[in-house]
């Protein structure tokens, strides 16, 4: 039960963040009567600039859960060190038994990901990127994988301050 839903929320940022819904769960408990569906939703957040979020909420309906995905991801929001439209380096992400390498790629190339992991990128910014997914494919692991690889990306220049180098 996969939705593509983009909204735009003029709250937070300077630049409008806009949301993207790459998942819904469905959850039965069996009660005396039957059963009881709840759900879960899973949001990425971004504002195309280089700021991007997750998050997961549950709720007994649909558009509860995605309100309170979307108020997890708000809250989860990191920023991004990119090169212009692409990545400055290679780097690679781990969650749970999920592996996501992200490469830097030349203009033209395009967002070069997987269904779910798409968003993400999107989101923060990226044009320009080739992915590989490793090991699981959950979506709940493959976008906190995606999002770890995302922050652990430096660039030159803040390389050289923390080593207090200066670049030529």
């Amino acid at each position: 039960m996969a939705a593509q839903e983009h909204r735009v929320a003029s709250e937070g940022l300077a630049s409008p963040l806009e949301e993207s819904v790459v998942q819904i769960y469905r959850c039965a408990k069996v009660v005396k009567g039957g059963r009881r569906f709840s759900f879960a939703a899973l949001v990425v957040v971004g504002d195309r600039h280089g700021h991007v979020g997750l998050g997961y909420g549950k709720a007994n309906e649909v558009p509860g859960a995605v309100d309170k995905g979307i108020a997890d991801a708000k809250n989860n929001l990191v920023s991004v060190n990119l090169k212009g439209t692409t990545l400055p380096h290679q780097v690679t992400g781990r969650c749970g038994a999920s592996k996501v390498v992200l490469v830097p790629a030349s203009d033209g190339t395009g967002v070069i990901a997987g269904k779910k992991l798409r968003p993400l990128l999107r989101l923060a910014g990226i044009q320009n990127v080739l992915s590989k997914a490793y090991g699981s494919t959950s979506p709940k692991n493959l976008l906190k994988a995606g999002l770890a690889a995302l922050v652990s990306l430096r660039t030159a220049e803040g390389i050289s301050q923390l080593r207090g180098v200066k670049i030529e």
